[in-house]
């Protein structure tokens, strides 16, 4: 059993425990010799390490995504922990418990999707829309990965669960905000908010880690969800042309611009909605997973990248972690 994780390591710790490989690299040191740059990484999060000694054997010992067993010491460097690996062997999957290697959401992913799939019922009305999900409800492969997908490889709901805590908590905060502005189409709302990530079932893998799959990164979760969309589309016999368009756009536009990946920027009221609800929400779950792993004793936070800035911490936030705010009336007890 695991008794070491990543983000519990001090400088001075000896390491002899099981991480998986999430990043990879051969460089050379100033002399030309060989020396191994390698991430180690579990449940906790990550850490850095080096081989600087039998290279070949430590490269040899896994790829990307494998298990291994590291031997080594931890010490301060250049502002942060290094790894220096004294031995590396490769551990068997199955031996393993993956739970110790994936975080995961703290909700019950079956209530999740069970509130979803209510929500939808309950809060669309048009009869094309209500049998289009139906289409993705009764498959039964897009279900189980949908409830098991991550959000994120880093920024925001990167843990297993990830992707449906996000979608079921914009769908609470559609309720609170579309009923405020006059000439929203509701259906239209909810059933894109619903469906602009579903690429990212496919656009990563979340076997042993969390990484970009090879079509994630050759297509993206916008061009696979559009996809993924058009196959459903094709399953509800006379479903409207500008309907469909108006779905597609949802997931085209909701980056809500060219410089962050969207094709084209939001062109409906509700694409715009959409837009900004889902990067409230993507926002505040990063943001309060950064703050959780500050020191709570400083009042402010090291620089956050995301946001290009520290944060004042103003002793309302608690320490919770991402993934700890309720997406509403106990959707994930």
């Amino acid at each position: 059993m695991k008794q070491q994780f990543a983000a519990e390591l001090a400088a001075g710790a000896q390491v002899d425990d099981v991480f998986v490989i999430s990043e990879k690299a051969l460089a050379q040191k100033k002399n030309g010799e060989n020396y191994l740059s390698i991430t180690f990484s579990d449940k906790t999060g990550d850490i850095k390490g080096v081989a600087w000694d039998n290279v070949s054997a430590a490269a040899a010992a896994g790829a990307v995504g494998d298990f291994v067993r590291v031997r080594g010491g931890v010490s301060d460097y250049r502002g942060g922990l290094q790894l220096t690996v004294r031995e590396l062997s490769p551990v068997d999957r199955g031996s393993v418990r993956r739970d110790d290697f994936l975080p995961a959401t703290r909700r019950n992913p079956e209530r999740m999707m069970e509130r979803l799939r209510q929500t939808a019922a309950e809060g669309i009305q048009d009869p094309d829309l209500l049998a289009l999900f139906a289409a993705f409800w009764s498959d039964e492969d897009f279900v189980d990965r949908f409830k098991r997908a991550p959000a994120g490889k880093k920024m925001h709901h990167a843990y297993l669960g990830g992707l449906l805590e996000h979608t079921l908590s914009m769908t609470v905060l559609i309720g609170d905000i579309a009923a405020h502005y006059s000439g929203i189409d509701t259906d239209i709302l909810l059933a894109g908010t619903i469906l602009h990530d579903i690429g990212k079932i496919r656009e990563f893998k979340y076997d042993t880690l969390i990484d970009y799959s090879d079509e994630g990164k050759l297509l993206t979760h916008i061009v696979i969800g559009c996809g993924m969309l058009d196959e459903k589309l094709r399953q509800v016999p006379g479903f409207p042309k500008e309907k469909a368009l108006l779905l597609k756009h949802m997931i085209v536009s909701h980056h809500g611009s060219r410089e962050f990946g969207s094709p084209e920027p939001p062109r409906t009221l509700e694409a715009v909605l959409l837009n900004h609800i889902d990067d409230i929400d993507a926002k505040m779950n990063g943001l309060r997973g950064f703050i959780a792993k500050e020191d709570p004793r400083e009042s402010w936070t090291a620089y956050n990248p995301m946001l290009r800035r520290q944060l004042f911490r103003s002793g309302k936030e608690g320490n919770a972690p991402a993934g700890e705010d309720a997406p509403g009336e106990n959707g994930g007890e």
